[in-house]
């Protein structure tokens, strides 16, 4: 059974799990889970894996369009450098300083391999839902798609100075709380940007209809990609890019003052998730 089974099993006896995150009389809570054979690829540092643990749960409060307060980590391994465990923390508390959150600790424990647990907390009054898309509406993304891919590449051949840099992702929280008014449906990347727009289509009882050459893709993914196949594999299937695919009217964005950039990939429909007009895969990340 894999994370969405699961998640879809469970739905009836966690009522408050939420979407991206849970939300509670106003207060936000996720957590994550990482582990370094299927999370951390070979070369990946102590800091990245840091940022990359705590980003991670800094997206879901992100996508959910609320502020991010603090976050804390459970850090576990089969022996403790002190170095590593530093290096590890200065990770988690250089990318929450990106969001205004504050890494305020977390527990240390030994395990048969490098895992990290990490949860954040933060506050909204409006939560965006994953259920709010109408036809007639537009779909968005923030930055750009296949990051993650370029730097599992990079690592693959061994530049693991480019591996770690990509592996860094900015937590879109800034750009979750600015999109919150005029955003009707939103949730993060996580699972690829196809992937997100079928849980959305789902929650949201709509279609959308994309075009590939709209897809913000990285310009890493340029120098790695082997063909346009391979460059829509990372960009839209891969996963783990972390930023927020989210619907709103066509004119809303005009009233929105961003700093992240944002694009516009596609409509909302009645049915269907299409590119090009082809059926576009419900195929992700799989945890």
């Amino acid at each position: 059974m894999d994370e969405r089974s699961a998640l879809g099993m469970l739905a009836d006896a966690v009522g408050a799990a939420g979407d991206d995150a849970a939300v509670v009389d106003g207060l936000v809570v996720t957590t994550d889970m990482l582990h370094e054979r299927t999370d951390f690829p070979p070369g990946t540092t102590r800091y990245t894996a840091g940022w990359r643990a705590v980003g991670a749960s800094l997206s879901d409060v992100a996508a959910m369009g609320a502020d991010a307060t603090a976050a804390v980590a459970a850090y576990g391994a089969p022996t403790f450098d002190a170095d590593e465990v530093r290096a590890f923390v200065d990770g988690a508390n250089d990318v929450c300083d990106l969001t205004g959150a504050r890494y305020v600790g977390g527990d240390l424990d030994s395990h048969d391999e490098f895992t990290v647990a990490s949860t954040v907390v933060g506050r909204t009054d409006d939560p965006v839902p994953r259920s709010g898309a109408s036809p007639g509406e537009a779909v968005y993304v923030t930055g750009t798609l296949g990051r993650t891919g370029a730097a599992i590449r990079a690592f693959e051949r061994g530049d693991d100075e480019q591996g770690n840099a990509l592996f860094r992702f900015e937590p879109r929280v800034d750009a979750g709380q600015a999109l919150a008014p005029v955003a009707t449906a939103m949730m993060d990347s996580s699972d690829g940007l196809a992937r997100s727009l079928h849980q959305l289509a789902e929650a949201s009882d709509c279609g959308f209809d994309i075009s590939w050459d709209r897809l913000p893709v990285d310009s890493s993914v340029e120098d790695v990609a082997t063909d346009a196949a391979d460059r829509r594999e990372l960009a839209a299937f891969f996963g783990e890019d972390f930023e927020l695919v989210f619907t709103a009217p066509p004119s809303a964005l005009e009233s929105v003052d961003l700093s992240t950039p944002v694009t516009r990939i596609g409509d909302v429909t009645a049915a269907g998730v299409v590119a090009d007009g082809d059926s576009l895969p419900d195929r992700g990340y799989t945890h």
